[in-house]
This record gives C-alpha cells, structure tokens and sequence, in this order.
C-alpha cells in the first residue's frame, strides 16, 4: 500500500522550504542531512521544531524538506511556514491553533532597496551645513 505523504511550501525572505511529510518517528531531514547537522545552531532547530510540538505529534510524522536560497534563519523560518502548512493539510482541526500562534502567515518582510542619492536604502551620505 502507498504511504501517505504530505506536500507544503514554506517562505521567509528570499528563501524556500518544499516540505514533504510522512508517518514515521519523528526524523527531520533537511536536504539529506539530519536538521542537527544541517542547522548548528539550537534555536533555529528549536524554532522548526515548534508547529509540531504546539499539535502534539512529536514523533509521529517524518518531515523530509528541500531548502534553498537566503541564510540561516530566513531557511528555519521557510521550514517552519512549511511544516505549519503540511500540519494543516495533515488535520484540519489543526489550523485554529496553528493560526492563532501565527505559523500559518507568510512572514512579508524583505531587504528594502538601494536609494539613489543616499549610501544604503536609509543612511545618507554625511550632510555638512556650511
């Protein structure tokens, strides 16, 4: 019989998170690697690990998730939108409180451009009166 698996996409910043999920022990691989290997640092793995501790279903869905683009934490924050997203598809009774913590919504925020006339999208050039 086919396994039943789950398919979400996650975004944060410039980066992307296809995300696959499937019954099993609870194993998050991240780019063929463990997330343990693939995130070093405890509180990004904290953070993906967040929607599936909020459910209660540790250990009962193996997560198997693409990333690319942008850096560490924009890719953390791309895999939690995503694994929200397979959670809700996985138990629709799952959304409201999945909502209400706010792992549903698409976190908007992106670098601001460059400006002409100015050294960054908001610092100025030094401006001397006289």
């Amino acid at each position: 019989m086919a396994e039943i698996s789950y398919k979400a996409t996650g975004r944060r910043k410039t980066s992307t998170a296809r995300v696959s999920m499937a019954t099993g022990t609870g194993r998050i691989t991240v780019n063929k690697k463990p997330v343990d290997e693939y995130f070093p640092r405890e509180t990004l793995r904290m953070m993906i690990r967040q929607p599936i501790e909020l459910c209660g279903l540790t250990g009962k869905y193996d997560v198997t998730a693409l990333v690319g683009g942008g850096g560490m934490t924009g890719q953390a924050g791309a895999l939690r939108h995503g694994i929200s997203r397979a959670l809700a598809a996985v138990d629709s009774e799952l959304r409201p409180k999945l909502k209400k913590e706010g792992f549903l919504t698409r976190d908007p925020r992106l670098k601001e451009r460059k400006k002409y006339g100015q050294k960054a999208a908001r610092k100025r050039f030094q401006f001397s009166k006289r």
